[in-house]
């Protein structure tokens, strides 16, 4: 993935992450919760609605801003995430501990990017750049 897309998601991890289910569109914001190559990680309670949502459609599109420079993602996300990354996430992220009992009372999943778009209002003209992950 383009370092311009991961640098805006890394100044700025609080993102709108978008499902759908049965048409109807649902935003919260989500914090991502690491950042490893290519991936980006979150993790939520699987008791929430985000996550039946998520099974039912693992179909999601997150958006990021930073100043004049925006980044969106749209892709699936696996909710098959490694124990050791799950461990991880919970260990380096202070406020987890806080709010559950253990690393295992999460879901984690990781966004496998299908497309991603680039903005930058600072030029002009604006500057976009799309990116097809799917080829």
């Amino acid at each position: 993935m383009d370092a311009k897309l991961l640098e805006i998601f890394r100044k700025n991890k609080d993102v709108a992450f978008a499902t759908s289910v049965d048409g109807k569109p649902y935003v919260r914001i989500f914090q991502i919760m690491k950042i490893d190559g290519d991936s980006i990680y979150f993790a939520t309670s699987p008791k929430k609605q985000v996550y039946a949502q998520l099974k039912v459609n693992p179909n999601i599109a997150i958006l990021d801003l930073h100043g004049a420079e925006s980044a969106r993602i749209s892709g699936v996300v696996d909710l098959n995430v490694p124990d050791e990354i799950q461990r991880d996430i919970f260990d380096s992220n202070p406020v987890l501990p806080h709010l559950y009992a253990s690393y295992k009372d999460l879901a984690y999943m990781r966004l496998d990017a299908e497309w991603a778009d680039y903005f930058d209002l600072r030029t002009n003209p604006p500057t976009l750049i799309h990116y097809d992950f799917r080829t």
